[in-house]
C-alpha cells in the first residue's frame, strides 16, 4: 500500500557521490518541517553511493531510492527525480550541498502564504570542499513584479550561480516548464522560464550551503563536449556548436509556451535580443539568423493584426 502524499518532495539525483552524500542527506532528515519525501535517483554509481542510499531508505520511510540500470546523464536523472515526486511542492538537492534545519519550514511558509509565488529560496552561504564557510552569496533573484515581462527582465540581472534552482517550487508549475535540458546552463534557462511563469521570493535568512569544490561541473574546466556528455552521455564526444544560439531558442520556446498575449511575448522576445546584442560574444552568422527570426516574427504579428499598437496592455 502506498503511503499518503507528502507536502514536499525533494529530488536528489546522484552519480558517484559518496564523498558528500551523507552530509547532504543528514541535513535533509534533520529538517524541522518533517512532511516530506526524499527521492534519490542513482545514475548507476560505481562507488559506495548505492549502499549508503539503501541504508538510509531502510532506516527512514521518507527516503525512496531508485537506481538506474545505466547512466542516463545528469539532465535525464534530474528530471526523473521530478517525475517521481508526489508532493505539492518540489525542490532538487545536489549531493554536495547541505541545508540549515529550518530551510523547508521557512520556504513552505512563503508558498503557503503567497499563492502568486511559485519559487521560494533562502539566502546562500558558500562552503569549501571541507564544509568550511567561505563567504555569503546574494542571488538577487527576487521577482515579485506582477507582469511576466518585468520578472523576465529582472531575471537577466540576477546572479549566475543559479542557486534558486535548488529552491522550493510549486510542482504543478514546474511541470509546465521544459525542466532541465541536456545542454550547458540549462538550469539558468529554466530559471528564466520560471520567471515568466510566476513570482519568486527570497527568505532573508542564510539557510542554503552551496559547496564549491574542484569536482563540481562548473569548477572542473570541462570542455563543451565534456559538459554535453555530463548532461547526456549520448552526446559524449560531440562538440556543442552554437550553444548561445541554443539558449536563445530555448528562451523563445519558453516565452511562447507560457501562453502570453502576442504583445507580452514580443516584449519578452526583445529582452532576449537585447541580451544577445550586449553580450558581444555572437558571430555574424548567429546575429543574421536572429535578425531574420525577428523580421519574420514582426511580419507575422502585423499579418495577424496584433501589433503592439493594438494591444490593450500596450504602454
Amino acid at each position: 500500500m502506498e503511503s499518503r502524499t507528502p507536502k514536499v518532495s525533494i529530488g536528489l539525483p546522484i552519480y558517484n557521490g559518496e564523498n558528500y552524500l551523507e552530509e547532504a542527506v543528514d541535513s535533509i532528515l534533520a529538517q524541522t518541517f518533517t512532511d516530506f519525501e526524499l527521492i534519490i535517483t542513482d545514475n548507476a554509481s560505481t562507488d559506495r553511493t548505492e549502499s549508503l542510499c539503501r541504508a538510509y531508505a531502510a532506516r527512514d520511510p521518507r527516503v525512496r531510492y531508485y537506481r538506474n540500470e545505466t547512466n542516463l546523464g545528469a539532465a535525464p536523472n534530474y528530471n526523473l527525480a521530478f517525475q517521481l515526486a508526489r508532493g505539492e511542492y518540489f525542490r532538487w538537492q545536489a549531493h554536495d550541498d547541505r541545508l540549515a534545519p529550518t530551510y523547508l519550514e521557512q520556504c513552505v511558509a512563503v508558498l503557503d502564504r503567497e499563492p502568486e509565488v511559485i519559487l521560494a529560496y533562502p539566502k546562500t552561504i558558500l562552503i569549501d570542499e571541507h564544509g568550511q564557510e567561505t563567504e555569503p552569496y546574494d542571488d538577487q533573484y527576487i521577482l515579485r513584479q506582477p507582469e511576466p515581462y518585468a520578472r523576465f527582465k529582472g531575471y537577466f540581472f540576477s546572479s549566475w550561480l543559479c542557486n534558486p534552482i535548488f529552491g522550493l517550487m510549486r510542482r504543478e508549475v514546474l511541470g509546465r516548464s521544459a525542466l532541465i535540458g541536456s545542454y550547458r546552463a540549462s538550469d539558468r534557462v529554466l530559471l528564466g522560464e520560471l520567471a515568466i511563469l510566476g513570482q519568486a521570493e527570497e527568505v532573508p535568512e542564510r539557510l542554503f550551503y552551496k559547496r564549491m569544490h574542484p569536482r563540481m561541473s562548473t569548477q572542473a574546466n570541462l570542455t563543451d563536449s565534456e559538459l554535453a556528455a555530463w548532461f547526456n552521455p549520448k552526446k559524449g564526444g560531440k562538440t556543442l556548436y552554437w550553444v548561445r544560439w541554443r539558449w536563445v531558442r530555448e528562451y523563445f520556446a519558453a516565452i511562447h509556451r507560457a501562453g502570453l498575449t502576442p504583445y507580452e511575448a514580443l516584449r519578452c522576445d526583445l529582452i532576449v535580443i537585447r541580451y544577445v546584442i550586449i553580450s558581444r560574444e555572437w558571430t555574424r552568422l548567429e546575429l543574421r539568423l536572429l535578425r531574420e527570426w525577428l523580421r519574420n516574427k514582426l511580419a507575422g504579428l502585423r499579418g495577424a493584426g496584433q501589433g503592439p499598437e493594438q494591444s490593450p496592455r500596450a504602454g
